[in-house]
Formats: C-alpha cells, structure tokens, sequence
C-alpha cells in the first residue's frame, strides 16, 4: 500500500523532470532559442554592411548607364578593369609588410 501511494508523485516528479530538462536544453529550448538571437543579431549586421555595398553598387551602376554616363567613372573603371594607367597618372604603389606577403612564412 506504501509503494503505490508514492508511485504517483514519484511518476509525477520524473515526468516534470523530463519535461524541465528538455525545456533548458532541447531543440528548441531556452538555450537555442538565445542561440538563434545570437545569430540573429550577426546576421542583422552582416545585412546591414551588405545593404551599404548594394547601395555603393546601385550608385556606380546608374553613373555608367547610358542615359546619364559619367566620363570619369566610365574613365576609372576602364582603367581598373584593363590594369591600364594614363602617362601623365602619378601611381603610387604601397609596400606590403614582410608578413603580408602572400607565401610567406610567419616569423617564430
């Protein structure tokens, strides 16, 4: 008669055991769902700076259309493009760091 009056909330602590366990650390528990907010606020991020490079692109598109071609653009794009520079350019090159060489081995 002991045995089974403790039966039920012995059952009634597993099953609610179960049940607080797999809401912390389930699939989608309390733990992944803070993981997806982590993600989520990365992933704002990297649409933010992606939406300012499709803006900067948009910009550079529409000043080689057709209808409203801007020398200069059309100019340095070309030049970018064919690896070309104009006689009268002052070219500037920049030195690379000893370790920013590509192949380089890092210094120990």
């Amino acid at each position: 008669m002991r045995l089974t009056s403790l039966l039920f909330p012995l059952l009634a602590c597993g099953v609610g055991g179960y049940f607080a366990y797999h809401l912390q650390t389930g699939d989608h528990g309390l733990q992944a769902r803070a993981d997806l907010e982590k993600r989520k606020a990365v992933l704002a991020g990297e649409l933010a700076g992606l939406k300012e490079v499709r803006k900067r692109l948009e910009r550079d598109v529409a000043l080689l259309r057709p209808e409203s071609l801007d020398p200069d653009m059309l100019d340095e794009r070309a030049r970018a493009i064919l690896n070309l520079a104009h006689p009268d350019d002052l070219v500037m090159l920049k030195r690379r760091a000893p370790s920013e060489t590509p192949g380089a081995r890092p210094k120990r």
